[in-house]
């Protein structure tokens, strides 16, 4: 157990009736509930996540957060629905994942779940915004010209769309990413380590915008990261260590973040 700031406790066992049951009260974006993810089997089988619940609630920015190997990423594609929990539940709203098929868990991701990575993954004989909108172009649908537009004002591309991504700087293409994330009108944009490749000027520029897709556009944002000054954009931390959901932090500072991710990394 990680000396908690003013809890001390262990979020996972909480349970629903816990850290996931405390939003009851609110529209939960995504929940887990005693979500083991094993890889391998038998005694030498590695426990990448291990009897996880939380619900994050709609319209928040959440950051996770562990030292390596605490199990963040494999949290983030469980949530999303690019893997499979070994036990356990992974509702995103009312859906059910395990319920799915992969056409259905396919169909989802495309339609009501957005991604941003650290690559940004823009086709480069695309132009922006061909790239914005493919998402909506390979699930045959056609984009809102007045959420197009909004979105597009919101990342500030409107004078670059006829432009292609060798032409961009990387703050550009990462706001390329970001409005391609927002153009399906997600329940929730997933980014990993989103700022991981950039210049910190640029990465203040992106944690703003997705700062601000929560704020002014009321999205949901889970966002892996290892640095305490991104997490500090987010509304709450989650901390993993060793498969399991040790702490959180609301209203998250740059150093007390530091402080907690410099113990955690003591105790494994």
């Amino acid at each position: 157990m990680v000396r908690s700031w003013g809890r001390r406790r262990d979020v996972s066992a909480d349970g629903p009736s816990g850290a996931a049951g405390r939003l009851a009260d609110r529209r939960v974006a995504v929940r887990l509930t005693g979500v083991t993810r094993l890889f391998g089997e038998g005694p030498t089988a590695v426990r990448a996540l291990d009897a996880v619940s939380v619900g994050i609630g709609s319209g928040t920015f959440t950051a996770l957060m562990g030292p390596s190997g605490s199990g963040r990423s494999t949290f983030l594609h469980c949530a999303a629905g690019l893997d499979r929990p070994t036990s356990g539940e992974v509702r995103l709203g009312a859906q059910d994942l395990s319920a799915l098929g992969e056409t259905g868990l396919t169909r989802l991701r495309r339609t009501r779940v957005g991604f941003v990575f650290q690559a940004f993954h823009l086709l480069p004989s695309l132009t922006v915004e061909q790239n914005i909108t493919l998402p909506l172009r390979l699930a045959g649908r056609t984009a809102d010209a007045a959420w197009f537009d909004h979105i597009v004002s919101a990342v500030g591309l409107r004078e670059r769309l006829a432009r292609f991504p060798a032409q961009l700087s990387g703050s550009q293409q990462q706001r390329v990413a970001v409005a391609r994330a927002l153009v399906t009108r997600p329940e929730v944009i997933f980014a990993d380590e989103p700022t991981g490749a950039l210049d910190p000027e640029t990465a203040r520029n992106v944690l703003g915008l997705l700062r601000q897709a929560v704020t002014d556009l009321h999205q949901t944002v889970v966002m892996v990261t290892h640095d305490p000054a991104a997490a500090a954009h987010t509304d709450r931390v989650l901390f993993l260590s060793e498969g399991r959901l040790v702490d959180e932090m609301t209203a998250p500072g740059a150093g007390r973040v530091a402080a907690l991710l410099s113990e955690l990394r003591g105790t494994t």
